[in-house]
């Protein structure tokens, strides 16, 4: 492996910002969790149940203890716990709003000398928010498939007008496995897409059976090739197994190197090494690539876009961002990510375009996004390599 020597530092950084994440997360959720608690009790004038605000804080914090377990054991009870927490924090995040709203109607309603029946008020913010999670837990299960077209220059003959399909974040573990790959697949066939590239966090970093999960990728295949890169969340420990279980499953594993398909560059980057710029540079340079024909870059995140830019990479195919998955994350994602957020993006020569993903991650649920297949049409953009 290129530059191994800075591989453990790389993922120290990464497991002190789990660490850190988990923390902050931890006690923002339960903050929020006694809060939405306390305004429902307030204007209901009774908890839902007793001991809720202690119940449904220990509901938050299991979430935070099944993703901690989960990474050294699996069992059906372990999974359903986080299952249920998951779809608990998908909730608690629109009770908080509601909670919110509530209080800044009560306010102006109180200004306003307008009388309001309190019960009301909870119904209507509290019952908004449910409806809103249940759509949210109904949109995540439906897959799409976003169509877009793409002009490289110097696109080598064979790949004129054939499309290719981009396939992200699918997150199998606790919550889905087998039965998404099966779902994902079958979507697939009727697209006849030339090749499929996996982007990264085909796992959910979880302990699971891998080979069970990824058995229908065995008879899916597609005419130039399956490949695969890894994501953050195979970064979470060992990387190896998770590597080995998709070559197993048939899949081409594109290990920080360069292959040729009919002529097309493509060169997969796996995530840790998006993160040390160096590493990154020098995998690029080590590609040796031909900027007089058009490239494919698979990586996970679309981070230090200025390396693939400059090295002569004409697309880059991303995931990781789940476009913030509902809101008001959306609105967060955009702010970190800019405009790489989603969709179809350039930067100077690089086009890049970053999937929301096909699965989730924490609360399985998506509002303001969409689980989608990417299936991409290649058209040159001038004369075609040979």
């Amino acid at each position: 492996m290129l530059s191994g020597q800075r591989m453990p530092l790389i993922k120290d950084k990464h497991l002190a910002r789990i660490f850190k994440f988990l923390i902050v997360f931890s006690t923002i959720s339960l903050a929020g969790t006694w809060f939405a608690s306390a305004t429902w009790n307030h204007f209901w004038g009774t908890a839902a149940l007793p001991g809720q605000p202690l119940i449904l804080s220990l509901l938050t914090l299991t979430f935070i203890i099944t993703t901690i377990l989960g990474r050294r054991y699996s069992n059906f009870w372990l999974r359903q716990a986080y299952r249920i927490s998951a779809i608990w924090l998908g909730i608690l995040n629109y009770t908080f709003f509601a909670a919110s709203a509530a209080w800044i109607f009560f306010a102006i309603a109180t200004l306003l000398s307008f009388h309001i029946e309190p019960k009301l008020i909870a119904v209507v913010f509290f019952g908004g928010a449910m409806a809103v999670s249940l759509c949210g837990l109904l949109n995540a299960g439906w897959i799409r498939v976003t169509r877009v077209t793409v002009k490289l220059d110097n696109l080598p003959a064979h790949w004129h007008g054939r499309s290719v399909a981009l396939v992200t974040d699918m997150h199998l573990g606790n919550v889905r496995g087998a039965g998404l790959v099966r779902r994902v697949a079958a979507k697939l066939r009727p697209l006849s897409a030339e090749a499929v590239f996996i982007s990264g966090d085909m796992f959910d970093g979880s302990k699971a059976d891998l080979d069970a999960m990824l058995a229908p990728w065995k008879n899916f295949s597609a005419a130039a090739g399956v490949y695969f890169v890894t994501g953050n969340h195979e970064e979470f420990t060992n990387r190896d197994q998770y590597v080995e279980a998709v070559r197993r499953a048939g899949i081409r594993v594109l290990n920080n190197e360069k292959v040729e398909v009919n002529g097309l560059q493509l060169v997969g980057v796996h995530d840790a090494e998006l993160h040390d710029q160096e590493t990154f540079r020098a995998i690029l340079q080590r590609a040796g690539l031909d900027r007089n024909r058009a490239s494919i870059l698979l990586s996970h995140q679309p981070l230090n876009l200025v390396i693939p830019e400059e090295a002569g990479i004409s697309l880059q195919l991303s995931g990781h961002t789940h476009g913030g998955q509902f809101w008001p994350w959306t609105l967060a994602a955009a702010r970190v990510h800019g405009r790489f957020n989603r969709g179809l993006n350039r930067l100077g020569q690089l086009w890049v375009f970053t999937s929301n993903g096909v699965g989730t991650w924490g609360a399985p649920m998506r509002v303001g996004t969409k689980s989608e297949i990417i299936l991409i049409r290649l058209e040159s953009a001038g004369p075609l390599a040979k």
